[in-house]
């Protein structure tokens, strides 16, 4: 069955949860959300910083390793009343703290397990125990064209949610995701220069190949760029974690980014010494952007500013260069608000004469 739902990105998918999150506290809506999407595509990191973002309490049930009675309870009799009493599970969420009940995998679950989801998802009750109006109901899933296991959703449970597929969309991984996750900076720069490698699952499926690039996968790889210095070891690593082509490829990126990316050289280098330390090939650039935006403290930010207003200025490479520079201001300048940094900028003569000079040509 198809989803004929909004398709949307990861970034697009939070906010749009944010804002759901705002008219249940305030009172105007309250509904169950359900994220469709492939396997790896980011639909649990949105339900994750959504908690953060919000301050809310996550409690994460995987519908596809409980039984019924884990979220109905267990009843006992009681003797004074003369009647069977259900304990509530402790999984619930209870009180008065913002709080978020993630029902991940919901179309793997047991045709069983369904009824009892019912009542969580309208009524949001399970027994005689309703949730509280603090608790925001999140669910997600695959598709049955996904190549996971998957079950087609009744009438009688899509009709009890609002709907999204997200999507993976790499300009919104690369501005949204990547620097706060802390994105190895090779791996950055690959998905820049290789958008159609961040998610393959359909091209997989079609193949008929077990391995597939995903979000989730390249977070892997990410963090086997940080873990493993041995590069043979580290390369069967990454092959097996997004197939052998696209390691192979990614191989070559990350050898050239290592020798010719300096960023903290270049953070204490002098101005003019700079210049000879600029990578000469796009994907070095890149990953420059990423890691000098990932490594700046308040007290290197106007030497990272200096670096990103003269990469626009480097000798005609072919290269683009003055986009890099932009790209990379919008992500340092993002940086710098989430840090309370933003008197550095206004206090810097090279971003002054970096803005005066888009300003001339009619950039905004």
């Amino acid at each position: 069955m198809t989803v004929n739902a909004a398709t949307v990105s990861a970034g697009e998918a939070l906010r749009i949860l944010t804002a759901g999150w705002e008219a249940q506290r305030t009172g105007t809506l309250t509904a169950s959300w359900m994220l469709h999407g492939r396997p790896g595509v980011g639909k649990t990191e949105v339900v994750q910083t959504l908690a953060t973002r919000i301050g809310a309490v996550l409690h994460d049930l995987r519908l596809t390793t409980i039984e019924p009675q884990d979220l109905r309870g267990l009843p006992y009799y009681d003797h004074a009343q003369a009647k069977t009493v259900w304990y509530r599970p402790e999984d619930l969420p209870d009180g008065d703290a913002p709080a978020i009940l993630f029902l991940d995998e919901l179309t793997a679950a047991a045709p069983a397990l369904q009824p009892t989801v019912y009542g969580l998802l309208q009524e949001r009750r399970v027994g005689r125990h309703r949730l509280p109006d603090t608790v925001m109901v999140i669910a997600a899933g695959n598709r049955v064209e996904d190549g996971a296991i998957a079950y087609d959703m009744g009438s009688a449970l899509s009709d009890r949610l609002i709907h999204m597929t997200v999507q993976a969309d790499a300009d919104d991984w690369l501005r949204n995701y990547a620097l706060p996750a802390g994105i190895h900076p090779a791996v950055a720069a690959f998905i820049r220069t290789r958008p159609d490698l961040l998610e393959t699952t359909e091209d997989a499926i079609r193949r008929g190949q077990m391995i597939a690039c995903t979000p989730r996968s390249w977070r892997r790889v990410s963090q086997i760029m940080q873990a493993i210095p041995d590069r043979a070891q580290r390369q069967v690593m990454i092959a097996g974690t997004v197939g052998l082509a696209p390691a192979a490829e990614f191989a070559l990126v990350a050898d050239d980014i290592a020798a010719t990316v300096q960023v903290a050289a270049m953070l204490s280098a002098r101005r003019a010494d700079r210049v000879a330390m600029y990578p000469r090939s796009l994907h070095g650039l890149s990953a420059l952007v990423y890691g000098l935006t990932g490594a700046v403290t308040r007290e290197t930010l106007p030497a990272g500013i200096e670096i990103l207003a003269d990469l626009r200025t480097l000798p005609a490479t072919g290269l683009p260069v003055a986009e890099l520079a932009t790209f990379g201001f919008e992500l340092l300048i993002g940086r710098a608000l989430a840090q309370g940094w933003e008197d550095v900028f206004a206090t810097s003569a090279a971003y002054a004469y970096y803005a005066g000079d888009r300003q001339t040509l009619g950039l905004p």
